[in-house]
């Protein structure tokens, strides 16, 4: 598949990806997890690149869920050694490319190390104008919502809200997300069919894409496919489809 299939005046503003299937793609070839990971990165290279050609405004990868750390220590203490040799070797790249990179998440319970990492490549790429890439790290949206909830209610209590002015748009601006839009479209890898704590309030009406194939195994001709699905989906927001049309 080309780009020469897609509508290139329909393409989505907002790309969010859940990239699953790394350890299971390392188990099937007899390797050990962190080879998954590493070859992920390779998918994380080529998407970007891709997205940032095509004209993806955003692209927010689901990198590390606040429910990883429940994963065995040697797995995320090597998951953490690997972002940051990635951050490093990869930010002079995005920069050249004209990518501004940021996260969404708490980065403070990160090692000090690659926290300073992440925050070293998001300075130098901050003035970009290209492909926005946003990582998710040490992110789950039910605590993104409380934590709106709770920044929210203290403006209220302190007289700085009106509770009658909270609305979505005002509920939207204490979001980790407040500076982006929503998603136009969600892809999954791995064929699980689930969310998982990701990007709850702002996918209300994100489409989405579900595909068997591993994170590791997703490469551009992929995202072309998920890419013409979306585009022969009729968005409705509610509506009836003559609404739409008319």
């Amino acid at each position: 598949m080309c780009t020469k299939e897609l509508d290139i005046n329909n393409i989505p503003n907002h790309i969010a990806i859940i990239m699953d299937g790394n350890g299971r793609w390392a188990k099937e070839k007899g390797l050990p997890r962190i080879a998954g990971h590493k070859e992920g990165i390779n998918s994380v290279r080529d998407i970007t690149r891709v997205c940032g050609e095509i004209g993806v405004n955003y692209l927010t990868l689901y990198t590390f869920s606040t429910e990883n750390w429940n994963r065995p220590k040697k797995e995320v203490n090597a998951l953490m050694s690997l972002l940051l040799s990635t951050i490093k070797k990869e930010v002079k790249e995005l920069h050249n490319n004209n990518v501004k990179f940021s996260t969404i998440g708490d980065l403070s319970f990160l090692p000090s190390n690659t926290e300073g990492g992440l925050k070293e490549g998001m300075d130098l790429t901050k003035n970009n104008t290209g492909l926005n890439l946003i990582l998710a790290l040490n992110y789950g949206s039910r605590q993104e919502i409380i934590d709106s909830v709770i920044n929210i209610s203290k403006k209220v209590k302190s007289g700085e809200v009106d509770s009658n002015d909270i609305d979505e748009t005002l509920f939207s601006s204490y979001l980790y997300t407040k500076n982006y839009p929503d998603p136009d479209l969600l892809i999954r890898t791995s064929g699980e069919l689930r969310i998982s704590n990701f990007l709850l309030w702002q996918c209300a009406y994100t489409e989405m894409y579900l595909t068997n194939k591993y994170w590791p195994s997703f490469r551009e001709d992929d995202l072309f496919k998920a890419i013409l699905d979306f585009q022969n989906r009729e968005r409705r927001y509610g509506k009836i489809s003559e609404q739409v049309s008319s």
